[in-house]
């Protein structure tokens, strides 16, 4: 989750590759997506504008990608 954290620091496009992953996939979780790569993005730049260090800015992100990750799996599993 920290690796995952250190990309989010460039800002959210969804090139070729991920359009073509995401064909097929139900729309909340598409929304859920987005959302998180907005938020997974802005947030770290917030903390690291109040003067927080890198690495707890990191930690903060791979927090907030939990968070995500687990509200994608929930909505999925409510799908089964």
């Amino acid at each position: 989750m920290i690796e995952a954290s250190w990309h989010y620091r460039h800002p959210p496009r969804v090139g070729p590759a991920l359009q073509r992953r995401r064909a097929g996939q139900p729309a909340a979780v598409i929304a859920i997506a987005d959302k998180a790569q907005q938020r997974l993005y802005r947030r770290p730049r917030h903390l690291a504008a109040r003067g927080k260090i890198p690495a707890k800015v990191v930690v903060a992100g791979a927090r907030e990608l939990t968070g995500f990750l687990w509200a994608a799996l929930l909505h999925h599993r409510g799908a089964m």
